[in-house]
């Protein structure tokens, strides 16, 4: 088990983590503005859960590996830095339209979508390689604690998240019009751009 004492520095870590302004919350909240909470509840759902579960795959190993090739996290990187620059401009370019609560007829990203979106995103990789070695301890027990750290940043990063969401639909109230949705869609856009260049200079 975790120490107590460990805890709640992982708390605040994981708060933080998940609540700060990253590629993942930036889609969410413009996704949530276009089509309610409740439509976007797979990708909070898919996204926490990819987040859980790439903090369980850098802990059983694959964290070991990326800490001894540099070269291999830069590649991983910028292919994920490149992959959210599309997304970007996917967004921006999208026509104007009103806000449609009962969804616009576009293919949403979805759970698989959005825990997909995790493998390519640079924030949640360094997210994932300081639970690892800050918060993991070493030794057997490790396996272990790398689950339930897991399992805890899952439930925390939810309302996180969630804040993100409602947040978005909030947001509806003011931007009702196509051409104010369209200042909101580039706003977005321009956002997630800056979020995710930025994290290459973490």
């Amino acid at each position: 088990m975790i120490d107590t004492l460990p805890l709640l520095p992982f708390l605040l870590f994981a708060i933080v983590a998940s609540i700060t302004p990253g590629p993942t919350n930036v889609i969410v909240l413009s996704h949530s503005a276009r089509r309610g909470v409740a439509a976007t509840l797979p990708i909070i759902l898919g996204g926490c859960g990819g987040a859980a579960l790439l903090v369980l795959t850098v802990g059983v190993g694959i964290g070991d590996v990326l800490m001894a090739h540099p070269l291999v996290q830069r590649v991983m990187a910028w292919a994920g830095v490149l992959w959210l620059t599309w997304l970007a401009w996917q967004i921006w370019s999208s026509p104007a339209a009103g806000v449609e609560i009962s969804g616009d007829g576009k293919r949403s990203l979805g759970f698989m979508g959005a825990a997909g979106l995790q493998v390519v995103n640079p924030k949640t990789w360094m997210m994932a390689l300081a639970v690892v070695s800050v918060f993991a301890g070493h030794g057997t027990e490790q396996p272990h604690q790398v689950m339930l750290l897991s399992l805890i940043f899952f439930i925390v990063s939810l309302p996180c998240m969630g804040a993100w969401a409602a947040l978005g639909a909030g947001a509806t109230r003011f931007i009702r019009s196509p051409a104010l949705m369209k200042r909101f869609d580039r706003l977005m856009a321009l956002v997630l751009l800056v979020s995710a260049w930025c994290s290459l200079l973490q």
